[in-house]
C-alpha cells in the first residue's frame, strides 16, 4: 500500500537566477535562455527544470546550474518558493528559486552556446515567462540586503580588482551612486583585502593598485565574532 495515495500530486521545479557582473560595462547581468518547449516556447526564461525523485532541491539547482555553465563550486542560495495555482499554464507546478553568483568569464562557453544561454543587462531585461520577472526582482532585493552583511560581492569579481572596480560593483547592485570616501574607509578598515604590488593601467596613466579578497582571513575573523558591515547605501 502506498502512503499518501489519496492526495493529489504536483510537479516540483527549481529556477536559477544567475547573476554575473560585467566589469567592463559596469553592469549586473542575468543569464537567460530561450524556452525550448510549450507553453511559452521561444520566450525568455530563467534556467530551470523539474526536481528528480532521487534528488533534493539543492541538488536539482546545482545540476541545472552545471548543465548550463559547467560550474560546480559556485555561490548558490535558496531564495523563495512560488506556488500560485496558475503560475504555469502547463500544469500545477511549485517552483523554488535559487540565487547564483558567478563570474561571467568562468562559464563554459560551449555549454552555454548549446543551451542558447545569453547574458542580458539587468537594466534592459526582456519580458520573462510566467512569474520569472517577480523572481528576479525578489532575488535582487535579497542581494542588495546581503551585500551589506556578507562579502558575497567578491563572488562576482575577478581574483584581483581595484577599489574603483569594487565600488562600481556595489553601485551596480544598489543601482545608484555611493560615496567614494565612505566606501573606501569602511572596506579598508575591515582588513580583509590584500593590496597587491601591481597596478591596473588600462583606464589611467598613473594606474590604480589591485587588491584581492582574503577569504581565509575573513573566515578567521568571523570565528572571532567579526561582523561584516558595509551599509554605504
Amino acid at each position: 500500500m502506498k502512503l499518501y495515495s489519496e492526495f493529489q500530486r504536483h510537479l516540483n521545479a527549481v529556477d536559477c537566477i544567475i547573476f554575473g557582473y560585467d566589469i567592463l560595462d559596469k553592469e549586473i547581468k542575468l543569464l537567460l535562455i530561450k524556452r525550448s518547449f510549450e507553453p511559452a516556447r521561444g520566450m525568455w526564461s530563467l534556467a530551470g527544470g523539474f526536481v528528480k525523485e532521487s534528488e533534493s532541491l539543492d541538488e536539482a539547482a546545482s545540476r541545472i546550474l552545471y548543465q548550463l555553465t559547467g560550474l560546480t563550486d559556485v555561490y548558490l542560495e535558496q531564495s523563495y518558493t512560488y506556488g500560485d495555482i496558475d503560475r504555469d499554464q502547463g500544469a500545477r507546478v511549485i517552483s523554488t528559486a535559487y540565487r547564483a553568483l558567478i563570474k561571467i568569464t568562468d562559464i563554459d562557453r560551449k555549454l552555454s552556446e548549446v543551451s542558447g544561454a545569453h547574458w542580458q543587462s539587468l537594466q534592459r531585461l526582456p519580458h520573462l515567462i510566467f512569474d520569472h520577472g517577480t523572481m528576479v526582482k525578489r532575488a535582487l532585493k535579497e542581494l542588495q540586503i546581503q551585500i551589506k552583511v556578507k562579502p558575497v560581492g567578491f563572488e562576482l569579481l575577478p581574483v584581483k580588482f581595484t577599489l574603483v572596480q569594487l565600488q562600481e560593483l556595489y553601485e551596480a547592485i544598489y543601482q545608484k551612486s555611493i560615496d567614494k570616501r565612505n566606501f573606501r574607509k569602511k572596506i579598508l578598515s575591515m582588513n580583509i583585502l590584500e593590496k597587491l604590488n601591481e597596478k591596473e593601467k588600462a583606464t589611467s596613466k598613473k594606474g590604480a593598485f589591485y587588491y584581492s579578497f582574503q577569504r581565509e582571513r575573513y573566515e578567521s575573523y568571523v570565528n572571532q565574532g567579526f561582523d561584516f558591515s558595509l551599509d554605504v547605501s
